[in-house]
């Protein structure tokens, strides 16, 4: 008997017929885990080749004084993100408090009354409701600033109808939000590669508007990131992935163009 299940047995109680279905199990799954390592190392040599290009070192996480003017830690560090996702720049701040604050600042800084926010992949998350303030009135939302809202449902199995995407698109359309996690619904999360045929439908129409795809959630899960397939803006949460699951808060931008 190997030792790992001579103590699983004996220490833990674990009957041996559990246990040799655990590793039946585990057995089966090995090629899908053996390509999450895969990615998962891809990245990490990623982030430190961006690290090494920018010349980061010990002195950037010292602390700065004054109004933050010349902050070297905080521009080195904007510009690792920006490699990192193969951007043209970064902004990455503890200031913001959440995912949803970062997409916040984004919508309100790229929407004017008058615009039109298109949500091809369904109604956004819960959170953001207030924010958008098309299903309920909320005052300072961006319906109640004068932008107008639509989304396109998705199919019966979850995916997007892409076939409505060119139909919903307006005159006055500024931007097209893509919420890739599935957040709290039970839609499938969406691939980049989907990510990418919604971008290049939208930019047949109309190459000016400005795809912004609420990546939280899924950076680092995939050889590419949004940004490689045609995403003007992804935005992020440094409580989630970017942030290496230590950050309290924080949020990223990461721009092309």
């Amino acid at each position: 008997m190997d030792k790992t299940k001579e103590i699983a047995l004996k220490e833990y109680g674990i009957s041996e017929k559990v246990y040799e279905r655990v590793i039946k199990a585990e057995e089966k799954l090995k090629d899908y885990f053996g390509e999450i390592d895969k990615i998962t190392e891809y990245n990490q040599m990623k982030v430190i080749a961006a690290m090494q290009k920018n010349r980061l070192t010990i002195d950037h996480f010292c602390g700065t004084t004054g109004y933050g003017y010349d902050d070297s830690g905080r521009d080195v560090t904007e510009k690792i993100y920006a490699d990192t996702f193969r951007t043209e720049d970064a902004l990455v701040r503890p200031q913001i408090i959440s995912g949803t604050h970062a997409l916040t600042v984004a919508l309100f800084g790229n929407l004017r009354p008058g615009g039109h926010l298109l949500s091809p992949v369904g109604s956004p998350y819960d959170t953001l409701e207030g924010v958008i303030g098309a299903k309920r009135k909320v005052k300072g939302s961006l319906t109640d600033w004068g932008v107008e809202y639509s989304d396109i449902d998705l199919l019966p199995d979850g995916s997007v109808d892409m076939e409505k995407i060119a139909e919903n698109i307006r005159p006055n359309t500024r931007l097209v939000t893509i919420q890739r996690s599935k957040g709290y619904c039970l839609r499938p999360s969406l691939s980049v590669e989907t990510i990418g045929e919604i971008i290049a439908r939208v930019k047949a129409v109309r190459s000016d508007i400005i795809c912004m795809v609420d990546n939280c959630y899924g950076e680092f899960t995939d050889y590419i990131e949004p940004s490689e397939v045609g995403a003007d803006l992804i935005v992020g949460s440094l409580i989630k992935n970017p942030g290496g699951r230590s950050c309290p808060c924080g949020g990223i931008y990461c721009r092309k163009g």
